[in-house]
């Protein structure tokens, strides 16, 4: 699968246009412009282009022929109007869903585990014992077994005293058993990752942050910078690269995961100042981090299929809906759709509902299609609104 870079730079809202990206070959690439976004557009080689992207200045990039240009922007329909299931909560982080399709949901600094129905109604499951809130760390993740019916497994991520964990709960209607898998991953006020999903192959993925300690994303031996994958007792999954609980490494801080109808694997990552990204996550690939930040070009490394203006993204919670990728925005207050081919390259990124609900930060996709998405408002760092935080829901294509 070949990797598209884009860096968006935001300009004056116009009419839509198309940008030409000469990239070295003998045909230019076009590319559709949503009016709202620039493009510049990396393919890695030595023969420089100018992309016009509908401001007054062009933007130099370098194109090189083996890249192709993004798909156009015009292949990602809209999405339907969002309207609020749920309002009033604490800093939701993350959303899973159980067989019934109701939903279990992390308060982060609460520490409590939610039960909200598709009508709405919202009631406490239980405290999380063990939970230390603090900067970026608290109840974060949630994920509920493949086998629930069966074995009735709820995991959850969440920072404690001494470390960041995964602990594993027996729910029927009430939380019991605990028993943690994974301890000791690193925490720190900043970058404790978080994320829990299943993957297609019934094992759990976790992502962790480097805390701000950089040295930890490049050593293999650490869990810091990671993203681990384990059998639903913690244990390292058959196939893992390392025979470790290491799968991926190199990353700064992920905070999404999801996989398309194909079984693609992709995550969000935050940089540091210049470039967010979105990668395809294969096994044993490292991923660069600290050593790159964005597009690198460097083989040892494993390139972004996108990237970001960090105040264009700060890119948390993913999903994956009706053919697009959908990735929650916190510093850039909205939530990015990102149209995929059958083979998984991506498109162009659109940005929608651009500052009409501040920080965004879960996104799960409902047994029906219908995407959650929760706000981050009172997370210390938004501006919290009258009746947040709350859970959107927002389908994935206009009604008929």
């Amino acid at each position: 699968m070949t990797a598209v870079t884009l860096a968006l730079v935001a300009v004056p809202a116009c009419s839509a246009t198309q940008a030409t990206v000469a990239n070295g070959g003998n045909t230019p690439a076009t590319v559709a412009n949503d009016g709202n976004t620039s493009a510049t557009v990396r393919g890695g080689g030595n023969t420089p282009a100018t992309v016009r992207g509908g401001g007054n200045t062009p933007a130099t990039v370098r194109g090189g022929g083996d890249t192709p240009a993004p798909l156009p922007s015009t292949t990602a329909e809209p999405p339907g109007r969002p309207r609020t299931l749920v309002t009033e909560l604490a800093v939701p982080w993350a959303i899973a869903f159980l067989p019934d399709g109701d939903a279990l949901v992390t308060e982060r600094d609460s520490a409590r585990l939610l039960r909200v129905t598709p009508q709405g109604r919202a009631s406490e499951t239980g405290v999380i014992q063990g939970v230390a809130p603090g900067g970026e760390g608290g109840l974060l993740g949630v994920a509920v077994s493949p086998k629930f019916t069966t074995d009735h497994y709820v995991f959850v991520y969440f920072t404690a005293d001494g470390d960041n964990r995964v602990v594993r709960y027996r729910y029927d209607g009430r939380l019991s058993d605990p028993v943690p898998l994974v301890t000791d991953i690193p925490k720190g006020r900043i970058h404790n990752g978080g994320r829990l999903a299943f993957g297609p192959d019934g094992f759990l993925y976790a992502s962790t942050g480097e805390t701000g300690h950089e040295e930890f994303a490049q050593d293999r031996d650490s869990l810091g910078g990671k993203i681990l994958r384990m059998t639903v007792d913690g244990r390292p999954a058959p196939g893992n690269p390392f025979g470790t609980l290491v799968w991926t490494y190199g990353h700064r801080n992920v905070q999404g995961l999801a996989w398309d109808g194909r079984g693609h694997m992709y995550a969000t990552e935050f940089g540091q100042n210049t470039y967010d990204e979105i990668n395809l996550i294969e096994k044993g690939h490292n991923y660069g981090w600290p050593e790159v930040e964005g597009m690198g070009g460097d083989r040892r490394y494993t390139d972004p299929l996108l990237t970001w203006s960090t105040g264009e993204a700060s890119p948390s919670g993913l999903a994956y809906a009706d053919g697009s990728l959908w990735a929650a925005a916190l510093r850039g207050e909205r939530l990015w759709q990102i149209p995929l081919s059958a083979d998984g390259a991506v498109g162009r990124p659109v940005a929608r509902f651009t500052g009409q609900y501040g920080r965004l930060r879960a996104v799960a996709t409902a047994p029906g299609g219908t995407l959650w998405v929760g706000t981050s408002n009172r997370d210390g760092r938004g501006s919290p609104r009258p009746g947040d935080d709350r859970i959107l829901l927002i389908p994935p294509r206009p009604a008929a």
